[in-house]
């Protein structure tokens, strides 16, 4: 098959789909790999890298769409993206289809593309093998973004997460305790914060309370509990997952309005809708808003700003599924792996596994 490796074109968007490892892992199995000059370069991977490996340099992403079997990108893709794919080209990249524009969703369905959603891919114990190291990044992104945003300069509440003697730390609530949930949570104890968790599932509330007893504070997750911690965050959290949904709104506007003035909202599932209400996607460059005198935080793709590591920890996760697509063709992967299966958003143009495909996002 031909495999294409575009160059990621959303703004602040330094990783790739593939790094040179991975290229070198296809052309192994006798696979011809287009990588589009200058796709590796914010991960630190050069053209060079990438023709040592065996793969093939284009200069153009009509190319490396017009070739391609098999496309490996990263984040969504544009609508202008879409409109270069040839039809019934396969697709593997992070997708949040619940969470995409309708109009882009319509078209990959008419080209009758197959795609596979990363953030779907999921074993029979339930873990997301290549959703699980980008949601570890953005957990422990939390705590820096957390710290610069608490800054006066910034428009914070002038707080050092972790206090010092006689000064109390901040008060970080986290809603959600999924990977992200409390890899975030782990790491702002480490830095002194006090830790609030809530969740729907007592049963990982039970699971944290055994493992890590007097870390963290757990609450179970109700409309009352959200809003007595709202009422007491300098920080709050927001790492709701549903698969295959758009994140469902748990933080009312009610809520963020009885939190502190200049108090601040990370909230990590914008990429999927967001799970706060006064929410709406922010970039790198102008990462904040202020609503209801609260201080969000809403960048969806905040990892793509670590593109080497990022690109890394992708291919960590995903390497056995990419593995088995090289040696035995993407139907046949998807035929023997329950899990790969899993991530199957489209299959030739027919929905699988959605309960909803569009929500209006970009």
């Amino acid at each position: 098959m031909n495999v294409g490796i575009p160059r990621e074109r959303r703004a602040f968007e330094y990783r790739v789909g593939l790094p040179p490892a991975g290229a070198a892992l296809f052309v192994r199995q006798g696979h011809k790999v287009y990588v589009e000059t200058g796709a590796g370069e914010g991960a630190g991977f050069t053209d060079g890298d990438y023709t040592q490996s065996g793969a093939q340099i284009t200069y153009s992403s009509e190319e490396v769409y017009g070739r391609a079997d098999l496309v490996l990108k990263f984040s969504r893709p544009t609508l202008e993206e879409i409109e270069l794919m040839r039809p019934s080209l396969a697709l593997v990249g992070f997708l949040h289809l619940a969470a995409a524009r309708r109009e882009k969703v319509d078209l990959m369905l008419a080209k009758r593309i197959t795609a596979i959603a990363y953030e779907q891919i999921e074993e029979d114990s339930g873990f997301r093998p290549a959703l699980a190291p980008l949601s570890q990044i953005g957990g422990n992104m939390a705590v820096q973004v957390a710290a610069r945003l608490m800054q006066n300069d910034l428009g914070g509440r002038g707080m050092l997460l972790g206090g010092i003697a006689g000064v109390p730390p901040a008060e970080v609530v986290i809603v959600g305790c999924g990977t992200v949930g409390r890899t975030a949570a782990t790491a702002l104890s480490r830095a002194g914060a006090h830790v609030t968790m809530l969740d729907i599932d007592l049963r990982q509330l039970q699971l944290l309370h055994d493992l890590m007893p007097g870390t963290f504070v757990t609450m179970l997750s109700t409309p009352h509990n959200l809003a007595r911690a709202c009422a007491y965050a300098d920080v709050l959290i927001g790492a709701v997952l549903v698969p295959g949904e758009r994140s469902p709104t748990v933080i009312t506007r009610e809520m963020v309005s009885q939190m502190k003035p200049r108090s601040l909202i990370i909230d990590i599932s914008i990429d999927q809708g967001g799970c706060v209400e006064t929410s709406r996607p922010t970039t790198h460059d102008s990462p904040t808003f202020v609503d209801e005198g609260v201080v969000h935080y809403c960048v969806p793709n905040m990892s793509g700003v670590l593109g080497r590591t990022a690109t890394h920890a992708l291919f960590n996760g995903a390497y056995p599924f990419l593995e088995a697509i090289a040696s035995k063709g993407l139907e046949a992967a998807l035929a023997s792996s329950p899990a790969l299966e899993r991530g199957l958003s489209i299959f030739q143009g027919e929905p699988r596994r959605l309960n909803r495909l569009g929500g209006g996002g970009e």
